[in-house]
């Protein structure tokens, strides 16, 4: 068997967990002062979770993502459950020439792609900064600046070919009406265009480039960098069915049957779509308070969102380093740690990094103190071996922690889909580099989606790549659509 690839033997329900229970808090802890380690103990012991824990948040998440396909639902869910009107993946037939635009912060991308056969052939790239005035100024003049930047890529690569589809990620929150309709919900990062909330950014750039490119483009889907994933996963993998970010933050997507989607109303001839959970935000409406320690209250309270992407907060890279930096300097604080002597950079916000967790992961695994004794140094500590026994349990619990939660909504999803073979698309900084977190989600994802064969796949480029693949889908979409019109198929 492939060794990214998991199946369970057992073949009950995933209600039965009985028989898959995985041992809690079963990160190794031992330091000579059996009293010093209880205290330890304590402090970290909201951080594991109980198998009762893991039951209910599963049951939860099963309920929010319920309630956020409904068509009535009787309260709003937190998770949105976006419909991206993508019916269809990869399947090796795309040809021609797509163009792809790549916005989601002060850099973008153009990218024109060639595929043949399904297959991409050539590939060319140019990054554009988007200056100051441009990301605050008039909507408008926003789209205006990202048409003359298409028209400079064309003119520079000297294209003359025929007319062109594009695919736009667009990588702040929308909602989307159609696969090429995205209505801006708000504006996010370094962004805040006034005229554009509220507003289609896919026909705001359409408008744009009609008015300056010279150049004959349609701008046929939209879509953010989590489908993007799963596409880019799909035309590597064709039995990709889910796309996982998991990164700087969270979210992931993934194929739902067509006759679930009760908000979705009228005849539809696709039997899946496309769903983007948007799953960083889960626990937004107070659902998992249940969970929350005291360090994910400050995480919160210290965030520059308080109250949004509550589900991210407890794991995402952004904020892994920051949690193990708050358990640390409540254990200096207890006596705990460093014999109660602390350094300020050690208390000051957003030092301690998601990678230092990642170095000490590393460590544990390697029996080593190599990476952790260097970090301290950095901080400037002096330690015990005992310290650093207690540094490596808190960066193991947390690690374990991200792995039950991500691995509990993956899990749902695989008995929801019930395929036979389901590949997840993974792309992110934290899943690439922490060096125990894949394998945790290995097992639990078997252990809690028992019989369910599945594999990660690490893809990268989903929002570049994945926008021009979609584009080729949209196109040959809207050519089977005319077939069937004028009774060629």
């Amino acid at each position: 068997m492939n060794p990214t690839e998991s199946t369970a033997k057992s073949t009950s329900p995933l209600e039965d967990t009985n028989q898959q229970r995985l041992p809690m808090g079963s990160c190794p802890f031992a330091i000579s002062d059996p009293v010093q380690q209880a205290q330890v103990e304590e402090i970290l012991k909201p951080l594991i979770l109980t198998q009762d824990v893991i039951d209910r948040v599963r049951d939860v998440f099963e309920d929010e993502m319920k309630l956020g396909l409904a068509k009535n639902p009787p309260k709003l869910s937190s998770l949105q459950m976006e419909n991206t009107f993508l019916p269809e993946l990869p399947n090796g037939t795309e040809s021609g020439e797509y163009l792809a635009l790549d916005l989601g912060g002060t850099n973008f991308r153009v990218i024109l792609m060639e595929l043949k056969e399904g297959t991409i052939q050539r590939e060319e790239v140019k990054y554009y900064k988007v200056p100051e005035e441009v990301r605050l100024g008039p909507g408008e003049q926003l789209f205006d600046f990202l048409a003359d930047c298409i028209k400079d890529f064309l003119e520079k690569k000297h294209y003359t070919g025929e007319k062109l589809t594009l695919g736009f990620c667009f990588s702040f929150p929308m909602h989307q009406k159609a696969l090429n309709v995205g209505i801006l919900v708000h504006w996010t990062k370094s962004f805040n265009c006034p005229g554009v909330v509220g507003k289609d950014a896919v026909k705001m750039l359409n408008d744009a480039i009609h008015r300056r490119c010279g150049h004959a483009i349609d701008v046929v889907a939209v879509l953010n960098d989590t489908t993007g994933t799963i596409v880019k996963g799909a035309y590597v993998d064709h039995e990709t069915a889910i796309g996982l970010i998991l990164g700087t933050g969270s979210n992931a997507c993934y194929l739902e049957r067509v006759s679930r989607i009760e908000k979705w109303e009228g005849q539809h001839d696709a039997e899946e779509v496309v769903i983007d959970i948007e799953f960083g935000a889960f626990g937004d409406n107070g659902v998992l308070d249940f969970m929350k320690t005291d360090f994910d209250r400050e995480i919160n309270r210290n965030s520059l969102l308080v109250g949004s992407f509550t589900y991210e907060k407890y794991f995402a890279g952004k904020y892994l380093g920051e949690i193990a930096r708050l358990i640390l300097v409540k254990l200096v604080d207890e006596e705990l740690l460093f014999k109660g002597k602390c350094t300020e950079k050690l208390r000051t916000v957003g030092s301690f990094t998601s990678q230092y967790v990642s170095h000490i992961e590393k460590d544990s695994m390697e029996l080593s103190t190599e990476e952790t004794e260097k970090i301290l140094g950095e901080f400037g500590l002096s330690y015990t071996q005992d310290d650093l026994k207690i540094i490596k349990y808190v960066c193991a619990v947390i690690s374990e922690r991200a792995a039950n939660l991500v691995s509990i909504c993956l899990a749902h999803l695989l008995c929801r889909m019930d395929k036979p073979h389901c590949t997840i698309a993974v792309d992110g900084s934290l899943f690439e580099e922490h060096p125990r977190l894949r394998t945790l989600m290995e097992a639990k994802i078997s252990a809690w989606a028992p019989g369910k064969q599945f594999k990660f796949l690490m893809v990268e480029d989903g929002s570049g790549k994945g926008a021009a693949l979609i584009a080729a889908i949209a196109t040959r979409l809207r050519a089977h659509s005319k077939a069937i019109i004028s009774g060629e198929c």
